[in-house]
């Protein structure tokens, strides 16, 4: 900038005493234009530079921002398998034979699943631990109370009470066909009649859930209990189409890593 100010200087003093040659002059102007220029490509640079580390922050931030939605994702698809395990492993329970080391062996898989369910603190939407008992009674047409009745219900089902919490499920539906819970109370109404072998009762209501309930998170989990329902029937067709979909509509899911294994087992 000073030697800006000072070539400028010198211009009008040539000019005023009238004893600037043209060759002076010439330089003068030669030297401010390279000063100029070099001042524009510094200045290019700059911007340049800036242009690259907000792209690089842009790619960055996009990259958190896909990792946390995977994240969420991940822990999503876990929780629900965590809780569909306790289910069969209860209903194991309730099937197999009095022998001692049987049961005790089952009990300490549960003991194993309710430290994994703590630890994943999947109480937050599936479970009657954090609801207060009286919370209904208190607000029986707030969010609370829908929370209650939801988690009073899928508490009866990790009970192993298959009936009691079918009808539960029913009748949250009936308040509430559409809303936070609804499309997991739909699924888990499809998981009852599983448990309880009854599979063609079975397969309708996770049918719901595909027609009810398209963009929920459950829609690959009930696909694929529909095709195992339909195994467990003896209709291996039926099953192979269905397991088929979910390894083609959902083919980086835990469901169609299920789905290729039953597939396998299919003959």
């Amino acid at each position: 900038m000073k030697n800006s100010l000072y070539l400028m200087f010198l211009v009008v003093v040539f000019a005023v005493a009238g004893c600037a040659t043209s060759s002076d002059l010439k330089m003068v102007r030669s030297e401010l234009n390279q000063q100029v220029e070099e001042k524009v490509v510094a200045v290019n640079t700059r911007i340049a530079t800036l242009q690259k580390e907000q792209e690089k922050n842009t790619e960055t931030l996009a990259s958190l921002r896909k990792g946390q939605a995977n994240a969420s994702a991940d822990f999503t698809e876990l929780r629900d398998q965590v809780q569909q395990l306790r289910g069969e492993v209860e209903t194991l329970k309730k099937e197999t034979s009095r022998d001692k080391d049987d049961r005790e062996k089952i009990d300490s898989l549960l003991l194993k699943i309710n430290f994994i369910e703590n630890f994943l603190e999947i109480s937050k939407k599936d479970s009657a631990s954090d609801i207060d008992s009286s919370a209904l009674a208190k607000d029986p047409s707030g969010k609370q109370g829908k929370a209650a009745i939801y988690a009073t219900a899928y508490q009866t089902f990790k009970n192993g009470n298959y009936p009691k919490a079918r009808e539960a499920f029913q009748g949250f539906l009936a308040a509430y066909p559409a809303g936070e819970y609804s499309d997991n109370a739909q699924f888990w109404i499809g998981e009852c009649y599983f448990f309880e072998k009854k599979y063609e009762k079975a397969i309708l209501e996770y049918e719901k859930v595909t027609k009810k309930f398209p963009s929920s998170n459950k829609v690959p989990y009930a696909l694929l209990k529909q095709g195992i329902s339909f195994h467990n029937l003896g209709d291996k067709a039926s099953a192979k189409l269905l397991l088929q979909q979910v390894i083609k509509d959902y083919p980086n899911t835990s469901q169609a890593h299920i789905a290729r294994t039953k597939l396998q087992e299919i003959k």
